[in-house]
């Protein structure tokens, strides 16, 4: 049997930064190259980044994409990289978009992969599923492809195959078996879900035992707007034993040799598949020589737990959006509570402490403990420490204004908002808002206040989530020989708003703990009011968080961006009318 060194690229590439992107799979396959790697995987659209949404229509975009990748096989042959294969994901199109007045049936964009060898782009396969839910609009964007791309490599038949393809049963998958294939690469911009990466092992061994053929499942990392990519690339056999895994979160280079069947001879033709899928076939020319002495394997990256899973993907998902986006820092309000200690948190693991500020903005219902508790995670953390009271401010505004009740808690927040965006637009930093998802789906914030921001790490954790997450960090760093970044009296006390004497969630909330499984039901699951008070919810207490809910939509679609980490987001997922008079009944 011929044996295959297969290198997966687990890169993190830029949307719409085209010769970054080119500069980065030509780096890392001369590091493949380096490892003796024959045959070179890099994540879907990884020349585009991905997605690239709307992008998609300018016709600029589409040609300046098909244009990088000719110059990058071209490049790569220059670099003495010519004599590996080398599969990439790029944006293409054989028409005008769907959208313009010259489109033509059956042609448009296409989400594409191109194998290049020896300055050339030899094969090329268009994505033939395209996911519409969740986060994706891909039916918006792309035509599907017709075809299944079936490349000879080094005396195996290799099939190319993209995301979503792996994801649906039939099709080339199917389609592959019939082509007699003895590998499969699939290409991925998979963004991430807690969990998904449990699910995500055992589809791929669906889809080898479908194609009866190994699986070489390549996946990029990073944070694109709300999304952020884990990687957890991996190789497994047609037999469905998982041969090799990529860690999550971090750009990896996993080389692995693989023994697989000889194609048969001759190569053949075209041949309609049941399917509905033509083989389109395709031979490389003479590969670098196959590798020799002992076998090498990729090792196996053990999952972690939960806690650690979310908060990497937060910090990644944090640190991107900062440094794609060229801010050279972050400042956000230290309250002394859970949810900014864990927001500040993850930006010193993001940035590091000198790129980033903490303002204690007190007022005269700011307890003690909380200033302390505040001044504590600064000097735990090394992050840049301000105080600015807040009180004069406020006072001003109400020696000027008849207010009172609520409208004077929302005064605090908001004077609270204008000092941070003041030392944006005075220091250049990026603000950081730091309401949890919770806080989110009930309303219980004040717009141009504290939902004042440019991103929000925690915007699609729970409540409960959250101390979770403090808890792990804090005993993460007691296990390294660190000082835990958040003290336990944030972590410990009741929660509050502090905008009133005395004042706590729990006084117009339900308890978190019970609060949480409402609106994870509401939320993620699309209960209705029957559904959840059937899971044993209180029906008065579900009534009062549905109206909540509902009623704060105008909220939620003002809100700052956030790394996505559950299976339905607010914003790309969740998609209600802000007017809408549908409510469920009780």
């Amino acid at each position: 049997m011929p044996t295959l060194r297969l290198a997966l690229c687990q890169v993190n590439p830029t949307v719409g930064d085209l010769a970054g992107n080119a500069a980065l799979v030509r780096d890392w396959t001369r590091q493949a190259a380096d490892a003796g790697a024959q045959l070179v995987a890099f994540p879907e659209m990884a020349l585009t980044g991905y997605p690239v949404e709307d992008l998609v229509f300018r016709r600029s975009f589409v040609a300046a994409s098909q244009a990088a990748l000719r110059r990058l096989a071209a490049d790569l042959a220059a670099d003495g990289l010519g004599d590996l294969a080398v599969v990439v994901g790029y944006l293409d199109a054989d028409g005008p978009p769907q959208v313009a007045g010259d489109a033509e049936p059956g042609r448009g964009a296409r989400n594409a992969a191109a194998l290049l060898h020896r300055g050339k782009v030899v094969a090329t396969y268009f994505k033939h599923h395209l996911p519409n839910y969740g986060v994706f609009d891909e039916d918006r964007y792309f035509l599907p492809g017709d075809m299944l791309t079936v490349v000879r490599v080094g005396g195996v038949d290799v099939a190319l195959t993209i995301c979503e393809d792996l994801w649906q049963a039939g099709g080339p998958f199917a389609a592959a078996r019939q082509a007699g294939v003895g590998l499969v690469v699939n290409i991925n911009g998979s963004p991430y879900e807690l969990n998904k990466d449990d699910i995500r092992l055992p589809l791929v061994r669906r889809r080898a035992a479908e194609a009866g053929a190994a699986i070489a499942y390549v996946n990029m990392i990073g944070g694109q707007d709300e999304l952020v990519f884990e990687g957890d690339s991996m190789v497994v056999g047609a037999d469905g034993e998982l041969l090799a895994r990529a860690p999550q979160f971090v750009e990896h280079l996993l080389v692995h040799d693989l023994a697989l069947p000889a194609a048969a001879e001759p190569a053949g033709a075209e041949t309609e598949l049941a399917d509905g899928l033509r083989v389109v076939r395709a031979a490389v020319g003479e590969l670098r020589p196959a590798p020799t002495g002992p076998a090498v394997t990729g090792g196996l990256i053990a999952p972690v737990a939960d806690e650690a899973e979310v908060w990497h993907a937060l910090v990644l998902g944090l640190r991107d959006y900062v440094n794609k986006n060229r801010f050279p820092s972050v400042v956000l309000g230290l309250s002394g509570g859970i949810d900014s200690a864990v927001v500040a948190a993850l930006a010193v693991d993001a940035l590091g402490p000198d790129r980033v500020v903490g303002v204690s903005l007190p007022s005269q219902h700011s307890s003690e403990h909380s200033r302390e508790d505040a001044a504590e995670l600064a000097k735990r953390t090394g992050l840049d420490y301000r105080t600015e009271p807040i009180q004069p401010m406020v006072d001003t505004f109400l020696a000027n204004m008849s207010l009172s009740g609520v409208t004077v808690e929302n005064l605090q927040a908001r004077v609270r908002g204008v000092i941070l965006m003041a030392l944006s637009n005075q220091e250049g930093h990026l603000v950081l808002t730091t309401g949890n998802k919770s806080e989110l789906a009930v309303g219980y914030s004040t717009l141009y206040g504290d939902s004042v921001g440019g991103f929000n790490p925690v915007k699609d954790v729970w409540k409960t989530l959250i101390w979770r997450l403090a808890k792990w960090r804090n005993a993460d760093a007691a296990r390294r020989g660190e000082t835990p970044p958040i003290p336990e009296n944030s972590i410990g006390k009741p929660p509050s708003a502090e905008l009133s004497p005395g004042q706590l969630d729990s006084d117009t909330l339900p308890d978190y703990d019970v609060l949480d499984p409402i609106l994870i039901g509401y939320v993620d699951g699309d209960l209705g009011r029957d559904g959840l008070v059937e899971s044993g919810h209180d029906p008065a207490v579900v009534d009062k968080v549905l109206r909540m809910v509902d009623t704060a939509e105008y909220k939620r679609r003002q809100s700052a961006p956030g790394t996505k980490i559950s299976m339905k987001a607010f914003g790309r997922d969740r998609r209600l009318p802000i007017t809408n008079r549908w409510r469920e009944k009780g």
